[in-house]
């Protein structure tokens, strides 16, 4: 059976297996989908519980402009973190350094791989998916900086993701079509578009390694 696109889709037991294998090795996963609803409910399961377990959480966000919940850190929980990448925030840090013109995203990127190096020496060793982050959302940067600029920033995130075997997912607020899904797309072990069809929330999955992609799924 194919879809739309001519991949195969997969059926539920495949999926699953397929979902656990990204769980237990780490994955990272593009949110793609102009709906904003879809977004938060994406968001929140790939979280998971965000009180009385071990997992150690990772907000990368825009406080001014985000897609999904108000993202941030509980000063009684060390296991969460919040990152603001605003672009005040990139331009006091790169100040600081002594840099002109316009900040560099690496200053992001090494902040975000420190936290979860923090993250791996507090848990002694991070278990498979104990590590969660969110990235909320990948526009604001790609309204400052050119593609390949955040491209690269992606490189850097997604690896140290892979190297802690945790779960990340990147809200990208654009139609699946869009050049810069295409763009970043193969960086991605999954990815999901969001829709609001009907007053009902649904998602669609793109297993890269598979090549396959689910049917339309109500959240």
């Amino acid at each position: 059976m194919e879809d739309e696109r001519g991949d195969a889709v997969p059926d539920c037991a495949t999926f699953a297996r397929t979902l656990g294998t990204l769980k237990q090795e780490g994955s990272n996963i593009l949110l793609v989908g102009t709906s904003k609803g879809p977004h938060e409910t994406v968001c929140q399961q790939l979280l998971g519980a965000t009180r009385g377990d071990a997992r150690y959480r990772l907000f990368v966000t825009n406080a001014a402009d985000h897609v999904a919940h108000e993202c941030r850190a509980d000063p009684e929980i060390e296991r969460v973190q919040t990152i603001e990448y605003s672009q005040s925030g990139l331009e006091s840090r790169s100040e600081s350094d002594g840099k002109s013109g316009q900040p560099s995203l690496g200053t992001l990127g090494i902040e975000i791989v420190e936290t979860i190096g923090e993250f791996d020496d507090s848990a002694d060793g991070l278990a498979p998916s104990a590590l969660r982050v969110c990235v909320d959302s990948l526009v604001p940067l790609l309204q400052e900086y050119d593609a390949e600029t955040v491209f690269r920033l992606l490189q850097l995130t997604t690896s140290r993701v892979d190297q802690a075997c945790g779960m990340g997912h990147y809200h990208l607020p654009l139609g699946p079509d869009h050049d810069a899904v295409n763009l970043f797309e193969p960086m991605f072990d999954a990815v999901v578009t969001v829709r609001s069809r009907n007053g009902t929330d649904e998602q669609q999955w793109y297993l890269r390694e598979a090549d396959t992609t689910t049917d339309w799924l109500e959240l």
